[in-house]
């Protein structure tokens, strides 16, 4: 190309040349520039540099070619390797070449929630495959989204495929075509990592889009590899020729191991019970490990000292965290998922991902019941609390079916934020430890206190009448404990939660009288506490507590306990209270139960009177203090009066609950055993 009267500029190499030339480019992208002569402004040579002609005026820069960058070549920076990095039996599967069946891995995608050290094995993978000079390309991209990987495959199609950097959408294209392999040319071994897929959708190409988005997957190619890092577990990442890995949390061995060798490294040693503890509690997570030891070695603090600083409840996941994050780590742990669980909030059901969250981060960390997290109550809660995804705000007012409170688990699930597996109702949803603290500290008290009680709402609404599933049963208590540990105040505001007592009336039916007994007595002195010894729900767990001290063993001791529970009943509720009367029946029983049968029948003789009185001839109560009449007669050796009591009870049992009611039936059953004791006709069920 000439341009007269200004001279000439030449390019030599891989130099650049200035002219004061504007127009079209000589060449393209894939031809070597010719000469450029720019007369009248003397003439300038580049062999070392740049090259600038005496033209005023603006300038345009005209790169020369470049030859392709020979191999081995890598493009983009491995991570570190992280102090004190452990061997995982991961990173043995990463490098098994080839799958169960034989066939050649081609593709594989290591997923798991945040913080497990996905980056950190694929890293080490990649490491080790260029050190050993397995590879002669090496591209590491970091795939928070399609533009950096776009960017990475430009950058590695100008570098190896003399691609225009100035369309870097093509060079990317330009990329993924060199990767195919080719008949005749020189095989190339490569591996691609694509570090932190946020989105499966960024990869994929849309043959309907105005601007012709091509896929983002590398070629299948007999001699290259390709590994992905992501959060997420959608189908669209896994298939025929993609091998998912699993990345769990560190085994106990493992963590103890990652800790001692990480405060060794500074000089510090700490009682092995103590590591051992602060990994259990720290959930085996690498990246809370890490974090802690960064924070013991900054601090100074002990291992027992953080330990206690993560059991107050008090304290937040970000004031555990070192000033300066360890191995070049991004983000703190208390912010570690804050992004995942922005992501799983736009997944359909929209909005829904955050509030279920919120529930379950309130649970058992090792399993919530499916039925607990779709229930009335919740699905409530989801529809109150829906995150705003658009513009309309009446959506934030649609019911939430059950239905779509499932697709919320499915959402978290696909970010590795729960494990939802459907198969084990009763412990379909799990939530690690640290995802449920971090969670926990983003709401407000206001806000952890209105949760608590619907979770509560929610245990209560699926714990079954008659427990005859004893797995849900456990699991049910399991959850009510945890919720308890967690916001144990707020089930006392404005009362006691019906699901404390739920607890512990699961405990004692399922044969665990001396727990129920310990957990009423500690409702009791929480009740105490928080509503004063002359609230309603104190009396209760008084009353709860005397029951079961008596059903583990200790009737004197219930009786006791029952006879001054009736004198506060009186002066709190009065004598006609039918809560008082129930108490004046409870202590006939047990000072029965105790020995003194006489005793008892005497006190329920007092008794019925005023129960008829107060609560009529066919009321429930009636009908059992007359039963309970007719028992302690019989103990007390009035056989004949006891039978006699009892036929006569039959009768009005029957026209008021019906032949069928278990009460009912327990009445025959009684009639046949004081006439059998009697001397009468054994086995007698009739009710004449």
């Amino acid at each position: 190309m000439t341009v007269k009267n200004t001279g000439h500029a030449r390019a030599a190499g891989d130099e650049v040349a200035v002219t004061g030339y504007r127009g079209p480019a000589p060449g393209n992208g894939s031809e070597s520039f010719p000469s450029v002569k720019v007369a009248g402004t003397g003439d300038a040579n580049a062999s070392g540099g740049i090259s600038n002609t005496g033209y005023i005026g603006t300038l345009t820069v005209q790169r020369a070619p470049r030859e392709p960058a020979s191999w081995p070549h890598q493009v983009g920076v491995i991570p570190s390797s992280a102090r004190s990095f452990q061997h995982r039996a991961e990173a043995d599967r990463l490098r098994a070449a080839v799958d169960g069946g034989g066939t050649a891995v081609l593709c594989q995608v290591l997923t798991g929630m945040g913080g497990v050290g996905k980056t950190q094995l694929a890293a080490d993978y990649a490491r080790a495959a260029w050190d050993e000079g397995g590879l002669d390309v090496l591209v590491w991209a970091t795939a928070s989204g399609r533009s950096p990987v776009v960017s990475a495959y430009a950058q590695a199609g100008v570098e190896l495929c003399r691609a225009d950097p100035d369309d870097p959408e093509q060079a990317a294209r330009t990329f993924l075509a060199w990767l195919a392999a080719k008949p005749g040319q020189r095989p190339c071994r490569w591996l691609i990592v694509l570090d932190d897929v946020t989105d499966p959708g960024d990869l994929v190409a849309y043959p309907d889009d105005p601007g012709n988005r091509y896929s983002l997957w590398p070629p299948a190619s007999p001699h290259g590899r390709t590994l992905l890092t992501t959060r997420r577990r959608d189908a669209a990442l896994f298939g025929r020729d993609r091998r998912r890995i699993e990345v769990g949390l560190f085994t106990p061995a493992e963590s103890a191991a990652y800790l001692t060798a990480a405060l060794d490294a500074q000089g510090r040693t700490e009682p092995v019970g103590q590591l051992t503890a602060l990994a259990a509690e720290l959930g085996h997570l690498p990246l809370a490990l890490a974090q802690a030891a960064a924070y013991l070695i900054d601090s100074g603090d002990t291992a027992a000292a953080y330990r206690d600083l993560l059991a107050d409840r008090a304290t937040r996941l970000k004031d555990l965290a070192p000033d300066t994050l360890p191995d070049e780590q991004a983000t703190a742990l208390a912010a570690a998922w804050s992004l995942s669980i922005d992501r799983a909030d736009t997944l359909r059901p929209a909005g829904l991902a955050r509030p279920m969250l919120h529930l379950a981060s309130l649970l058992d960390a090792y399993g919530i019941p499916q039925d607990v997290l779709t229930s009335e109550a919740a699905r409530a809660h989801l529809a109150a609390h829906r995150t705003a995804t658009g513009p309309d705000p009446t959506a934030e007012l649609t019911p939430v079916s059950r239905p779509d409170a499932v697709r919320a688990l499915r959402a978290l699930d696909r970010l590795s934020l729960i494990d939802h597996r459907p198969s084990t109702p009763h412990q379909a949803v799990r939530v690690h430890q640290l995802i449920q603290r971090a969670t926990r500290d983003t709401l407000s008290p206001a806000q952890q206190d209105q949760y608590a009680r619907t979770a509560a709402d929610a245990l209560v609404a699926a714990w079954p009448a008659i427990e005859r599933n004893t797995a849900l049963a456990q699991n049910l208590r399991a959850n009510t404990d945890a919720l308890a540990r967690h916001v144990e105040d707020a089930l006392y505001r404005p009362d006691a939660h019906s699901v404390l007592y739920q607890l512990g009336h699961s405990l004692g039916d399922s044969g665990q009288a001396n727990a129920a007994t310990t957990h009423f007595q500690h409702l009791t002195d929480t009740t105490t506490r928080h509503l004063g010894p002359d609230h309603p729900d104190t009396l209760a767990a008084r009353h709860e507590l005397a029951y079961w001290r008596g059903q583990s063993g200790d009737a004197a001791g219930a009786a006791a306990a029952v006879a001054e529970l009736l004198l506060d009943s009186v002066r709190v509720r009065g004598n006609d209270h039918p809560d008082t009367l129930t108490t004046r029946r409870n202590l006939a029983h047990w000072r029965g139960q105790s020995g003194d049968a006489a005793g008892a029948a005497a006190a329920v003789a007092e008794l019925l009177p005023d129960v008829v009185r107060v609560l009529g001839d066919d009321h429930p109560d009636t009908l059992t203090t007359r039963h309970e009449l007719a028992h302690w007669r019989g103990q007390s050796g009035d056989v004949a009066g006891a039978a006699a009591a009892v036929a006569e009870l039959l009768p009005d049992v029957v026209r008021v609950l019906g032949d069928d009611h278990p009460d009912t039936l327990t009445t025959r059953r009684n009639l046949a055993h004081w006439r059998g004791q009697s001397g009468g006709a054994a086995g007698d069920l009739s009710t004449d």
